[in-house]
């Protein structure tokens, strides 16, 4: 309802000027989430004296492409005054930031859009960043003569949502005075409820901050809530303020343009608004709640079947899972339980290592539905594991040259009746990727040829083509059926 009717509105809230509601209600839906989430209230827009604040940005690779940037910014400008004869191009080559090999893929190409060199760093066997890696990295970097800027953090990491020891990260950031981002796209929501903010501990060290409302708050897409300890860093990399842009609020409003890559923006405060209203903290947190319960559920009924080992701590919404096995192993089955069409799950690689991700999502989701997927994911195993065992039977009987009893072709045909019905979700996996691929087809001629589209040019090129056809055969003496 919130989008609808900021879409009906059509406001473009680029400054303070262009719609003062659109500005105003951010700022303070803003100062409202950071609340929420217990954020540091040298975050919060509101706090005296403070030189914080908040704004929403479309996703969380904004986020973190805007913070890089602001971090670059500030550093180069600090280094200018240290080596004022030293050009920025030759101080913008040395600047290295950091993530670690959890980090999301946006942290690799904010670096690429930046041009600034990037250190992907290991984790620990419970897939976190350690602050005793992270400070051998950059001592080893300073003696090459490289300077570090920009540490890049995870608290729900995509593969497995793991989280990195800030309460280290953060003392290292603050000794070696590097910008310490912190990505939550995900977890962050969680932090609404109390029992999950211990796993945000050293969050006080960070310099910004992000969360994605839209992933796991009810809120549509997009909406990326990010919070900066000093909005004066963030905005002197990103301001632009021609004249055309200027108004008589300039030096008292806040003009959100400044904040982002885009001047234009979109009413997305109010959606956020919408949602908090109607459901309240309290209902937020039973909502946050009841998934991390059925997570939990779905963990347990995991762990009680020998076939499969869970890859990850089940702290929030996300299983991560796997049959025993050879990764080609899971691959298959995972495909298989896609190409049903009765579950989709996506996978992700944990020390090298083919794992299935499940998580809760659905708003309504409840026991019966992670009993259904359980059925759905046991049954489904059972077939692979009889089919790939069939099939390596037969190939150990073909190299040992064994002939083929009459039991054993009874069996055979036993267990080609189940091949069958599992080659069947294979066909209708092509299947889909075939109809996918012809659609695609259609689409890129649809769009550059307007024959495909336009009945009108259609009958027209044919009337066209059927006139050439019979002046060509008067001509030839070879007459056209019609």
């Amino acid at each position: 309802m919130g989008d609808m009717l900021s879409d009906a509105i059509g406001c473009v809230g680029f400054s303070w000027a262009a719609s003062p509601a659109c500005t105003e209600l951010e700022t303070i839906v803003l100062d409202w989430l950071g609340r929420m989430i217990a954020l540091p209230k040298e975050f919060l827009p509101f706090t005296e004296g403070a030189k914080g604040g908040g704004v929403i940005q479309g996703s969380a690779s904004e986020c973190i492409l805007v913070s890089m940037l602001a971090a670059r910014q500030h550093t180069i400008r600090e280094l200018k005054k240290q080596h004022p004869f030293v050009e920025e191009g030759v101080l913008l080559s040395k600047l290295m930031a950091y993530c670690s090999k959890e980090a999301h893929s946006s942290v690799e190409k904010a670096a690429m859009i930046a041009f600034v060199k990037i250190r992907i760093l290991e984790t620990d066997d419970k897939y976190a960043l350690r602050g005793t890696k992270l400070a051998k990295a950059i001592q080893e970097d300073r003696n090459m003569g490289l300077i570090p800027f920009y540490v890049s953090t995870t608290l729900g990491t995509t593969s497995c949502c793991s989280f990195d020891a800030l309460s280290e990260v953060g003392p290292v950031c603050k000794e070696e005075n590097v910008w310490l981002h912190v990505d939550a796209a995900y977890a962050g929501s969680a932090f609404i409820c109390p029992q999950f903010r211990y796993l945000m501990k050293g969050v006080e060290f960070a310099m910004s901050f992000n969360t994605n409302p839209n992933k796991w708050m009810l809120v549509n897409f997009d909406c990326s809530a990010m919070w900066v300890r000093d909005k004066y860093k963030l905005t002197e990399a990103l301001i632009v303020d021609p004249l055309y842009l200027k108004h008589s609020h300039s030096d008292k409003a806040i003009d959100y343009r400044h904040w982002g890559i885009p001047l234009s923006r979109r009413f997305r405060s109010l959606k956020l608004w919408f949602v908090i209203r109607s459901y309240g903290v309290e209902g937020l947190r039973r909502y946050i709640l009841e998934h991390c319960r059925l997570a939990k559920k779905m963990e347990m009924l995991i762990r009680e079947d020998s076939r499969f080992e869970i890859m990850n701590q089940v702290t929030l919404g996300l299983v991560c899972f796997r049959l025993h096995g050879s990764n080609a192993l899971n691959e298959k089955f995972l495909s298989s339980l896609n190409a049903s069409g009765k579950l989709h799950m996506v996978p992700a690689s944990l020390s090298e290592r083919y794992v299935i991700r499940f998580c809760v999502c659905s708003q309504t989701a409840s026991d019966q539905d992670i009993e259904e997927a359980w059925a759905i994911i046991r049954d489904m195993a059972s077939d692979v594991i009889q089919l790939l065992a069939k099939e390596a039977s037969q190939s150990h009987g073909l190299t040992n040259g064994k002939s083929v009893t009459s039991e054993e072709q009874e069996q055979d045909e036993l267990e080609r009746e189940a091949q069958e019905t599992l080659d069947e979700v294979f066909v209708v996996d092509r299947r889909n990727r075939m109809s996918i691929s012809q659609k695609r087809s259609f689409f890129v001629r649809m769009v550059s040829d307007p024959k495909c589209y336009n009945p009108k040019i259609v009958r027209t090129m044919s009337m066209t083509s059927r006139r050439n056809l019979s002046d060509s055969d008067r001509d030839t003496g070879v007459q056209t059926p019609i």
